[in-house]
């Protein structure tokens, strides 16, 4: 799911949200600490490189969610985020980058993290993100649910691999958490697949993608 993020309000009460953010730009660090601080239900921990994020995990715990810049000292890309996740054991974790894509998305997602939050993205919605991610969903940046990538090719209707299984599932009516206990993943994960199978094959929910799966041979 792609929330509006300016209209989400998921602030609980007096409980604070222990958000752990790691970036190199202490620019980034600084504008976000300012902003983040000022929110009620909000306390932050920054790092500058992926080192002293597991020492602040490791020293401290608790958090909430924690967001990690994908191009930092240390980090090493996916290995950072796939080292965290396992660190972390449940908190969700989440990437900061300037240069989001769709196959970073879907890597992101393979990897268990919990979405991308973009550099680009009005300073105003980080806060709503955070909140977002720590209900429990997934969040990504909307232009990234449009982007076409080098797998979405409508004209031979081509699907990855993950998403031919994860449509077979569909096809046998089964949930996303279902297919997500089915497959070792998280249920949002399954859900981002859901969404890009109806949009590779042109359906507005996951019936109609069944339905075009096969009247085109696909299942």
């Amino acid at each position: 799911m792609v929330p509006n993020v300016d209209q989400i309000d998921t602030h609980n009460g007096n409980e604070k949200l222990n958000v752990l953010i790691a970036d190199d730009h202490e620019l980034i660090l600084d504008i976000a600490r300012m902003y983040l601080d000022q929110q009620p239900d909000m306390s932050v921990t920054t790092a500058m490189t992926f080192g002293e994020a597991m020492e602040r995990f490791e020293e401290r715990g608790g958090f909430s969610v924690i967001l990690l810049d994908y191009n930092m000292p240390g980090m090493n890309g996916l290995d950072g985020l796939k080292k965290m996740i396992e660190a972390a054991e449940g908190t969700p974790v989440a990437i900061i980058t300037g240069n989001a894509s769709r196959n970073l998305m879907n890597d992101v997602l393979e990897a268990g993290g919990k979405g991308i939050i973009s550099k680009s993205s009005p300073v105003k919605s980080l806060a709503n993100s955070i909140r977002f991610i720590n209900s429990g969903e997934v969040y990504m940046p909307l232009h990234l649910m449009h982007e076409e990538s080098p797998k979405m090719n409508k004209d031979n209707g081509i699907l990855s691999g993950r998403e031919m299984t994860v449509l077979g599932y569909l096809g046998e009516g089964k949930k996303n958490r279902q297919i997500a206990t089915a497959l070792g993943l998280s249920e949002g994960t399954v859900k981002m697949h859901v969404m890009s199978i109806c949009k590779k094959l042109d359906a507005t929910n996951r019936t109609h993608a069944v339905i075009n799966a096969r009247d085109t041979g696909l299942l």
